[in-house]
């Protein structure tokens, strides 16, 4: 029996041209996987018919908008997971819902060995091939523009001699990856830090230069998940692209950054997050008001391990799974509302409430009704400060003061 591979395809020119190029390698059969996250362009049945006429023996294909939507993008938001504090992982948590579509249809199909497009210098051949290695250990994986010297301009020399349905002359300067939760560009001319990002770039936010008039929505969370929006319910999926689309409007989500990508690189990252951006401010605004203080002190450091980790491909780690348990934990009263303004490239929340709230008015309040026992806080200021104190004589003695 023929050997196959499955691989996994964008329908761009690199991996239409890997189908053949993989195959003439290999002389295995390649089956080509298109899973959508919410990237848009086009239809995965035009991307299926590509995939066959560029010689894929099968084409499988998922809509997989809703389940990375649940599944993917909700516990982020749960964590609240910023890599290096700026980054949504717009990218990173897409390759694990791939990785398990293509391991999916490598067991449907057959295969011995996944494919995909990635360089040796990125961070996603290690979330593909992690991932990977985790859910089918037995599977081989290749990448043909690391491992079998599939360069551009080979590509696109293939592609006109074989007569492959796809553009080949248009030369975009940057790399593109974009699902649902956002979008990530990078190089180019932006490979210089000191370049300013162009217009050109952004497509899902507006200039936050000359906005539209303010725009007003009150977010609900129903235990860290958004059920609805202005009163209206809606699903995870139908939340982010809803607030896609009024924060993006605004020009919220724009992100120009730095970053420590896995093989010890550091490279220039242009994100645009406008929905995944509004509903983490507002998510941590709500958890601000309903969990308790130790415990919000310690997620922070958890959500930060969280971020770290799925950024470098450990999804399906174990400490992962242990860190998720802790965050499905810290949501059990992470209900209620979140309004924000959202105008001029800011999301800024400006009320909060919540059955569930930690804030009691009449303690916090400094007006007439004060339940707060201020007689109280002279003794606890001495023991809070006991140890400190015997210490700093201990010091004084020893330095002869």
């Amino acid at each position: 029996m023929t050997e196959r591979i499955v691989l996994a395809y964008s329908g761009g020119l690199d991996t239409s041209v890997a189908i053949g190029w993989i195959g003439e390698a290999t002389g295995a059969e390649v089956i080509a996987v298109a899973v959508d996250v919410g990237q848009g362009g086009e239809s995965l049945e035009d991307i299926r018919q590509r995939a066959l006429a560029c010689g894929a023996v099968e084409a499988y294909v998922a809509d997989a908008r809703d389940e990375f939507a649940n599944e993917y993008a909700m516990p982020t938001l749960k964590a609240n997971a910023l890599y290096q504090g700026h980054y949504p992982l717009v990218s990173a948590i897409s390759r694990p819902v791939i990785v398990k579509h293509l391991v999916k249809a490598a067991r449907e199909f057959g295969a011995t060995t996944v494919a995909h497009g990635c360089t040796g210098k990125g961070n996603d051949q290690v979330r593909f091939e992690v991932g990977i290695q985790t859910l089918g250990p037995d599977l081989k994986c290749i990448a043909p523009v690391r491992d079998l010297a599939l360069t551009r301009d080979k590509a696109i020399a293939f592609a006109e001699a074989k007569g492959l349905p796809i553009e080949t002359t248009k030369k975009n300067p940057y790399s593109i990856d974009q699902n649902v939760w956002g979008r990530a560009v990078e190089t180019g001319y932006l490979e210089d830090i000191w370049n300013a990002p162009t217009k050109d770039i952004y497509d899902y936010t507006a200039t936050p230069e000359f906005p539209p008039a303010p725009d007003e929505v009150i977010i609900s969370f129903l235990q860290g998940v958004p059920v609805a929006i202005d009163g209206v319910k809606v699903s995870p999926l139908q939340a982010i692209q809803e607030l896609n689309r009024r924060a993006g409007a605004q020009g919220v989500g724009r992100i120009d950054v730095v970053e420590d990508r896995l093989v010890g690189i550091k490279s220039r990252e242009i994100y645009e997050a406008p929905g995944a951006m509004a509903l983490i401010t507002a998510h941590k605004h709500l958890e601000d008001i309903t969990i308790e203080r130790e415990q919000a002190r310690f997620k922070a450091n958890v959500s930060q391990r969280w971020a770290e980790l799925v950024y470098d491909g450990q999804w399906f780690s174990p400490l992962k799974r242990s860190l998720d348990a802790f965050i499905e934990d810290t949501q059990q009263y992470v209900s209620g509302d979140i309004r924000m303004t959202l105008h001029g490239g800011q999301a800024i929340v400006n009320g909060r409430r919540s059955e569930t709230s930690l804030y009691d008015f009449d303690l916090a309040t400094y007006d007439t009704g004060d339940t707060f026992d201020q007689s109280q806080a002279k003794g606890f200021i001495e023991l809070w400060g006991m140890s400190s104190k015997v210490a700093s004589q201990r010091d004084q003695r020893a330095s002869g003061l």
